[in-house]
């Protein structure tokens, strides 16, 4: 049985979206196995409390996130 799962910060996704993770994520798993993986694909998208993930040794929050997309969206093209 195909099985994947996504681990995405707590409420930065909408319903809307996780299905669409759900269904594009089923229709790979059939353009690799066939038709036959799809009745058997299993898609999980967990959602982590904020502050309950890091990278590189930190932990991060939406937050941090935040700051962290305002500066890029600042910073002069090319920096």
């Amino acid at each position: 049985m195909p099985f994947a799962n996504f681990k995405v910060p707590e409420k930065t996704l909408t319903p809307k979206q996780k299905e669409e993770i759900v269904t594009r994520t089923t229709e790979l798993f059939v353009e690799i196995y066939g038709e036959r993986a799809r009745a058997n694909t299993m898609v999980l998208v967990e959602e982590v409390a904020d502050g309950g993930w890091g990278i590189s040794g930190n932990v991060l929050t939406l937050a941090m996130l935040g700051e962290a997309e305002a500066e890029a969206e600042a910073a002069p093209a090319g920096a």
